[in-house]
């Protein structure tokens, strides 16, 4: 028996599902055990092992890979916890980080805040003046080689650095992307000047136009790479030496996997791991339920993430912001805010309730845990609402404090507004509902989308809790809470479904029409290193697949539209159907007629994405019709706190083990699954599937 394991550690819960071939899912969902995040890897494997009724070494022995998203990567980001780099560029461009390109003040930002000027700063250079060196080299536009590399000045540069404590190297050369020559040459004098150093090379992680961007994306991939490494590597072999047979993959933030030895060399790709594996997952469930359209939300213990599906495929984008630097890696469309289970509630000094963005994490955690937290969280309200079962809290595994969580809400929310307890606690609740509920408008809404086309899917430990209130205020007509085996660890499985993915790419801006031959050879180069970067993942695939495409724009414009390319070779024909794609793409991103072909349109980037499709492929399993009735289900009721509109009231309560599909549950009701907690609200209804989710009708 073949298994594959998903494992997903966030900063409150780390969440896994093993996967056989007959289909059959066992999961686990465990405290994570920050900051050795490792040892939480491995109590849930032994909690799935268990499952299995198999030792922890027979389920690894017997496993075709593990999938792992990872917040490694993005903490040391977060929290500046980030290797010492030394920055080497052109002669004349060492400031090119400090200047950004002009748009440092308002990268990132919504334009409200970027409105106000008076507000926004530049953030501090990734590297400081003193650990950056310019070298004197010179390649022209074309790939040509003005200035010879002076090496000479490069092991100077290179010592001085060393000896200044830098534990990483960032190089990114003027136009390297057309000719990586010289950054391959420091490369290889870093290595005799300083053996093990960490390098990164702009032309080999992003050889991609506009210097900044490119420039960032190096030295933020240098700062995060010995991170990940000494994360990964021990991880890798206390694995090992527990028998893990097949390989350690890492999610990246595109939707796919990379190996493990391969991840600390592209450690920034790894940056959103832990936004997408949900969505990934989603991507899998819509295609079994006919939705072409889907929001994926997860409430996890610390965030909130909103993703989209449209047409069957998750929405991605060829870069994005992270603390006011951009990022040149592909990466699924996940937008995020502070407002998971573990939100904390305070009252601001003008009277206001704000929720989040400050998590208590798994260590405190929310007051209810009974760990030494004292300040009110989501998690909290929700128990004091009486949507949480505090003897049913994973499956009754972690008891809750209903007492601990009425003082810690009296005490920062009740009594500095005036309010009772229950009261504090359904306003704590409302504005959770109300924040979720703007972004995921937001979300839809600007993205030029008619909310109702869309089915909403929600998961993660609160989503389930919270879903009913924000896909109303989205205005969904259907939401969809996946149970069944992966109920309270849908990431998981979506990181289990996941497939291995590398991409490359490269600029090479010209306006069409293009030379066919010039367009041929530069998708044929991309597509050979897709191949080789897949082959070094030393993994045997049951197929391999390639996608291309470019980044396009009209003439006078500054940014860019990702563009499908269709396979085939190339001839004028085959050139010309590019510019229709692009403008084909330009009308459904920005709406019909506002495309002007007569500004002609400019080819800047070309990429090819690789997919790797591994030997076990989980599925989810059809249940069986169930053998009680639903009345057979209901474990009794209790006053919930659900809406201002009708206050407390008596609410039905339902054992999701005793349901099967078919099942029909009119709210108001609480679903208890012993990995989450489902809400249904007051006039909708919700019916389990065929795979055991459950699908709720909202009036």
């Amino acid at each position: 028996m073949t298994y594959v394991i998903g494992l997903d550690v966030g900063g409150t819960f780390t969440d896994a599902v093993a996967a056989d071939p007959s289909g059959a899912l066992y999961t686990a969902k465990t405290p994570s055990t920050p900051p050795d995040f490792a040892r939480g890897f491995e109590n849930a494997l032994d909690l799935l092992a268990e499952q299995a009724g198999l030792s922890t070494e027979e389920l690894l022995a017997r496993t075709s890979h593990v999938a792992h998203g990872t917040t490694a990567a993005l903490n040391a980001l977060v929290t500046g916890n980030v290797a010492t780099v030394g920055f080497l560029t052109t002669r004349g461009h060492g400031d090119a980080i400090t200047i950004m390109n002009v748009e440092g003040r308002y990268l990132g930002l919504s334009p409200h805040e970027a409105q106000d000027t008076l507000r926004t700063r530049k953030p501090e250079p990734l590297v400081p003046r003193s650990l950056r060196r310019e070298v004197t080299e010179r390649i022209d536009r074309d790939g040509k080689v003005v200035v010879t590399l002076d090496e000479q000045e490069v092991r100077t540069h290179l010592r001085e650095l060393v000896a200044l404590g830098v534990d990483a190297l960032a190089v990114s050369l003027l136009w390297s992307f057309r000719n990586q020559a010289h950054e391959l040459r420091i490369r290889e004098l870093a290595a005799e000047e300083a053996p093990g150093l960490y390098v990164t090379l702009s032309s080999e992680l992003t050889p991609r136009i506009r210097e900044f961007a490119r420039a960032a994306t190096t030295i933020m991939n240098a700062q995060v790479g010995p991170t990940l490494r000494a994360y990964l590597d021990p991880l890798e072999a206390r694995l090992r030496a527990r028998k893990l047979a097949g390989p350690l993959l890492v999610m990246q933030g595109s939707g796919g996997t990379v190996s493990a030895r391969r991840a600390p060399e592209v450690a920034i790709t790894t940056v959103g791991s832990v936004l997408t594996g949900g969505v990934v997952g989603a991507a899998r469930l819509a295609e079994q339920l006919g939705h072409p359209n889907v929001v994926s939300t997860d409430v996890g213990g610390t965030t909130f993430l909103v993703g989209l599906i449209v047409d069957g495929r998750p929405i991605s984008t060829s870069g994005t912001v992270l603390g006011q630097h951009p990022l040149n890696t592909p990466a699924l469309r996940v937008h995020a805010i502070g407002s998971g289970g573990g939100a904390i509630a305070s009252v601001d000094r003008g009277g206001n309730l704000r929720v989040g963005p400050e998590s208590a994490g798994a260590s405190p955690g929310p007051a209810c845990y009974g760990l030494g937290g004292t300040m009110p969280t989501v998690t909290d309200a929700d128990l004091v609402t009486g949507i949480l079962n505090p003897d049913f809290f994973l499956g009754g595994r972690q008891p809750l404090s209903r007492d601990l969580a009425e003082k810690a809400l009296l005490e920062h929310v009740g009594r500095p507004l005036g309010l009772a307890v229950r009261d504090a606690a359904a306003a704590v609740f409302a504005v959770q509902n109300g924040q979720t509920g703007d972004l995921a408008r937001k979300v839809v809404v600007e993205a030029g989308h008619d909310p109702r086309d869309f089915v909403v899917y929600a998961f993660g430990g609160a989503g389930p809790m919270h879903s009913f209130a924000y896909a109303a205020e989205l205005g969904a007509r259907e939401l969809v809470v996946p149970l069944g085996p992966t109920a309270g660890v849908f990431s998981a499985y979506g990181l289990a479904a996941s497939a291995v993915t590398v991409s490359a790419e490269l600029s090479d801006p010209a306006p069409l029409p293009l030379d066919p031959a010039r367009v041929q050879a530069n998708f044929d180069a991309l597509a050979d290193r897709v191949r080789t970067a897949l082959a070094d993942q030393e993994i045997d695939f049951a197929s391999v697949s390639l996608r291309r495409e470019v980044d396009a724009r009209y003439g006078p414009q500054i940014s860019e539209v990702t563009t499908p390319v269709a396979d085939g070779d190339f001839d004028e024909a085959a050139v010309a159907g590019i510019g229709d794609a692009f403008e084909a793409q330009y009308a459904r991103q920005f709406g019909p007629g506002t495309g002007y072909r007569e500004a002609g349109i400019q080819v800047i980037t070309y990429r090819v994405h690789g997919v790797g499709t591994l030997p076990v492929d989980p599925d989810l399993p059809v249940l069986p019709k169930p053998a009680g009735r639903v009345e057979d289900a209901r474990k009794g009721s209790r006053p919930v706190f659900l809406d201002l509109r009708y206050g407390w009231a008596d609410t039905a309560v339902y054992d999701y083990r005793a349901l099967g599909p078919g099942h029909v549950i009119t709210g108001p009701a609480i679903v208890e699954v012993p990995t989450t907690t489902v809400v249904v609200p007051s006039g909708a209804e919700g019916t389990i599937d065929r795979f055991g989710n459950l699908a709720i009708r909202l009036a």
